[in-house]
């Protein structure tokens, strides 16, 4: 928590080597480069506070070339180099260390939206262009960009594709990787690959892009990528159930997918717990139904139809759940509003959590046919561990990514609570481990979780994650002590 750690300390930017600096600003220009302590500090911790690392200067070039340039001069320097987005990491993935030697390179000037083709359903977007920006920009052209996350109205696309981000919409769309056609990135050496193309079909050998696409920077910065667009909705419907149990929260999931899997676009887990803790600290937020329960379902439909018939169809579904004791009340959203209303009791989670005390975060997945026993049993193991603490598991039960999170015993020490985070970690991985999971989900490893990869990746995956990493970024300053140790 915020309290826990010490103040961002920027380092002077005559640290850095002679003549690096003079460099940097006769190529980027004064707005390019950021040397005043007051200036750096926001770009030195993360979003939940884990790190706070020290930096000699924040580079923001403005397009593709200056960037290239930047690295050849940090690469010929010797400078490892940080790239940075939004910052809405949540796992350390875009911070600096504590060394000062790592310059941060923030791609948040490089936000043009370059091209949106409605016939072709693509956008080529810059990399420091903002989630929320480019959803906007295709529901302008009447498309739909369906990564949804959280964090969109900060995280942006080059950030989003380093992590391979995933959020609400995965059910139906896929990751970040699965809405990606063609990508842009400057190398450690200073090249750009090129390869913003636009094609469905490209057999040409390997799939570079790809690459890049979860390396959170090691391997090369994304400034720009060609990105799939959909048709967009003509009807949704949300609705807002309390369900009996984990059990019946994936039954009433497998009525909608066998119903019309087309039509899901979103199916997320909610715990009474985190419901209420939604409803405690985030202003506005209001419980739709009479009474409380244990847990929550939300159900997101959309169809590009102009005959959908998505109503009849929520409440068919919704009709047999009740009759068959799996849903116990449910609110369907009457309006725009209302339908925004019950997606922020699922977006104010983390937040929610944020103001009740410390929590540690689990971004964990398991198959979805496991999902309940794997709340159940991470639940039950983590109040052994430490009596008196508060699982609120919530997420995407659709596509198996729950966010197995703790918080803190109710007037318990924040502090102590952190100190444990890696016994809680090792607690949810366990069972996470058991049920053919992965310890990372949707966040992705970034420096929390470095020390986890070689037992859950290990032999030949690990190795050749290692060689490529050499042969890409042989001197290793590329976002380094992410991903990998």
């Amino acid at each position: 928590m915020p309290d826990t750690l010490p103040p961002a300390e920027p380092r002077p930017a005559a640290s850095l080597p002679s003549g690096l600096l003079d460099a940097l600003l006769a190529l980027l220009g004064p707005r390019g480069v950021l040397t005043d302590p007051a200036d750096i500090a926001p770009h030195l911790s993360d979003w939940r506070n884990l790190y706070r690392g020290s930096s000699p200067c924040v580079l923001r070039p403005a397009n593709t070339g200056e960037l290239a340039a930047a690295v050849k001069l940090c690469a010929a320097a010797g400078v490892p180099m940080v790239p940075q987005g939004g910052n809405t990491s949540m796992v350390g993935g875009a911070t600096p260390d504590e060394s000062g030697r790592q310059v941060v390179v923030a791609l948040t000037r490089m936000n043009r939206i370059r091209d949106i083709d409605p016939v072709d359903l693509t956008m080529t977007a810059e990399a420091g262009v903002v989630l929320k920006t480019a959803q906007e920009a295709a529901a302008g052209a009447g498309c739909l960009f369906p990564l949804s996350l959280g964090a969109e109205g900060t995280a942006t696309i080059g950030g989003v594709l380093s992590t391979n981000a995933g959020g609400n919409t995965t059910v139906r769309y896929g990751n970040a990787r699965e809405l990606m056609l063609g990508i842009e990135a400057v190398l450690p050496d200073g090249q750009v690959l090129h390869g913003l193309r636009r094609l469905r079909k490209d057999n040409t050998g390997y799939a570079l892009r790809h690459l890049f696409v979860g390396g959170e920077g090691t391997l090369g910065f994304v400034t720009a990528a060609t990105l799939k667009l959909f048709p967009a909705p003509r009807e949704t419907e949300v609705a807002f159930c309390a369900v009996r149990d984990e059990d019946a929260a994936l039954a009433l999931f497998r009525r909608f997918r066998d119903r019309d899997d087309s039509a899901v676009r979103a199916f997320e887990y909610m715990s009474g717990t985190g419901i209420d803790l939604a409803l405690r600290h985030i202003e506005g937020a209001t419980l739709p139904l009479a009474e409380r329960a244990d847990h929550y379902v939300l159900v997101d439909l959309a169809t590009p139809r102009p005959d959908g018939g998505l109503r009849a169809l929520m409440e068919a579904v919704l009709e047999e759940a009740l009759e068959a004791g799996e849903v116990l009340d449910a609110a369907i959203g009457e309006s725009e509003a209302q339908r925004g209303a019950i997606w922020r009791l699922r977006e104010e989670h983390p937040e929610a959590q944020k103001r009740e005390g410390a929590s540690v975060k689990n971004d964990v997945s398991v198959p979805v046919s496991r999902v309940p026993e794997m709340i159940r049993r991470c639940s039950a193991a983590l109040v052994e561990l430490i009596p008196g603490s508060r699982p609120v598991p919530f997420g995407h039960m659709g596509d198996g990514n729950i966010h197995m999170n703790l918080e803190q015993p109710e007037g318990a020490d924040p502090a102590a609570f952190l100190a444990r985070s890696h016994d809680i970690m090792d607690t949810v991985n366990a069972v996470v481990r058991d049920l053919d999971g992965s310890f990372s989900a949707e966040h992705g490893v970034g420096r929390l979780k470095t020390d986890m990869v070689a037992d859950w990746r290990g032999g030949a995956e690990i190795d050749l994650m290692r060689r490529i990493k050499a042969a890409v970024d042989p001197q290793g300053l590329m976002n380094p002590g992410k991903v990998l140790d």
